[in-house]
């Protein structure tokens, strides 16, 4: 028998859910950007069998870009440390009552690595490599 919930759009944005809710968000955002980059990919293989047509090479200038570049590595970072958080939590029951400290451990690998990644990559940048 399923909950009877009227809650409105409006009064669901009021939920004031905190870093669970905020790890949701970013697990469900960097699932999408990842699903975003490999159909840009397959898109651009397919119209690169035309003999590089000018779609295949639009496809390949945007996702050569460092900005894009810098979106997909946050993407695929954080969705995969995220997920290595949730099976912990998953496997292991009783660390469900630390899971604020094992969501601030997440982000304790994920914002060295990834700050380490913008600094090489705007290295690279700046070097015109």
């Amino acid at each position: 028998m399923a909950l009877s919930r009227k809650v409105g759009f409006f009064e669901g944005l009021k939920y004031k859910g905190g870093g669970p809710m905020l790890a949701w968000i970013l697990h469900r955002i960097s699932g999408l950007g990842m699903v975003f980059f490999i159909g840009l990919h397959i898109i651009a293989s397919h119209f690169s069998l035309d003999a590089g047509s000018d779609w295949a090479i639009a496809l390949n200038t945007l996702y050569m870009s460092v900005y894009f570049q810098l979106f997909i590595y946050f993407c695929v970072l954080y969705h995969g440390l995220n997920g290595l958080r949730i099976i912990i939590l998953d496997l292991w029951p009783k660390m469900l009552e630390y899971q604020k400290e094992v969501t601030w451990l997440q982000w304790l690998i994920f914002v060295p690595t990834y700050g380490l990644t913008i600094f090489l990559m705007i290295q690279q940048l700046l070097a015109g490599e």
